[in-house]
């Protein structure tokens, strides 16, 4: 009979809780006043009422000069052009693919907007369009960049750079587009052994670094070889640091995932999701990462 761990409950102390920079109002809720101060405009996530500016949704307050805004810390994925985004394939249209993107409605992908094998730059022909679910088809994962968002904010997406394309062997972890840290780059081979994309729509995606990147054949071809026991153990130790980071409200971007998973090190890796072990390494990350700005 196998042996069942339980623990006694314990008065915790959260580590997300923490005392605002300065005496100013970092999170909210809904009819909480932000300021009085009539000078400030109000941004998304706020309204105005009797002169005073108030926030609408839960979250983080930013500003921006003399705008404010609150930043939802639980909110579907809205769109900017030039985003990195993981997303799954759903459907396959006339000239599209229908991608999930954790957005409001489902993203597109267009025909014309991708490299075809061998990467050439051709006229889509009409032998193209029909097989094009032998380049992507339902369940595939993929990753692109947001190249226009439409009105209603349906998203449109490309994946003519050889950096994008389908994706292979890995593990998806998907989080709050909130808590995914705007970088330069998206895109991070880490020194333990493994690589992650961050979508800016909170799909993370994590996968072992490959030994030569092929980049021409990428965008279609995917490796089916056994991924060794090693990298296997490095994917699930970094993949239970990222949920314990989003547990804990801290942001995901390469050095927090790093540190965090050298903190995981005197730890099993079934370990890293138990609450105490959680706040213990989430709690060293934040003190290098305060270390590291100071």
């Amino acid at each position: 009979m196998a042996a069942v761990t339980m623990r006694l409950p314990v008065a915790r102390n959260i580590a997300g809780q923490s005392a605002a920079r300065d005496g100013e109002k970092h999170l909210v809720v809904p009819g909480d006043t932000i300021t009085m101060d009539t000078g400030y405009m109000s941004g998304h996530g706020t309204y105005l009422e009797e002169e005073k500016l108030t926030a609408s949704v839960a979250g983080a307050v930013e500003r921006v000069n003399k705008l404010v805004c609150v930043k939802a810390l639980k909110t579907r994925y809205n769109g900017e052009v030039g985003d990195v985004v993981v997303g799954r394939i759903t459907e396959v249209q006339q000239k599209r693919w229908k991608v999930e993107t954790n957005s409001r409605l489902d993203s597109v992908l267009l025909l014309s907007s991708m490299n075809l094998p061998g990467g050439e730059l051709r006229r889509r022909s009409a032998e193209d369009e029909l097989a094009m679910r032998d380049y992507l088809q339902e369940g595939d994962l993929i990753s692109a960049e947001v190249q226009s968002v439409f009105s209603d904010g349906a998203v449109s997406l490309h994946t003519r750079s050889l950096k994008y394309g389908k994706l292979g062997q890995g593990v998806l972890v998907q989080v709050s587009p909130s808590l995914v840290k705007r970088q330069k780059t998206h895109f991070h081979d880490l020194p333990c052994g493994a690589s992650v994309i961050l979508g800016n729509n909170g799909f993370i995606w994590i996968y072992p670094t490959p030994e030569q990147r092929n980049e021409e054949s990428r965008s279609f071809i995917t490796s089916l070889e056994p991924v060794p026991l090693s990298d296997r153990e490095v994917i699930s130790r970094i993949r239970n640091c990222v949920v314990a980071l989003v547990t804990q409200k801290q942001m995901l971007f390469d050095t927090s995932i790093l540190f965090c998973y050298e903190a995981s090190l005197n730890h099993q890796i079934k370990d890293i999701l138990k609450p105490e072990v959680m706040e213990e390494i989430v709690l060293e990350t934040r003190q290098r990462l305060l270390a590291l700005e100071g």
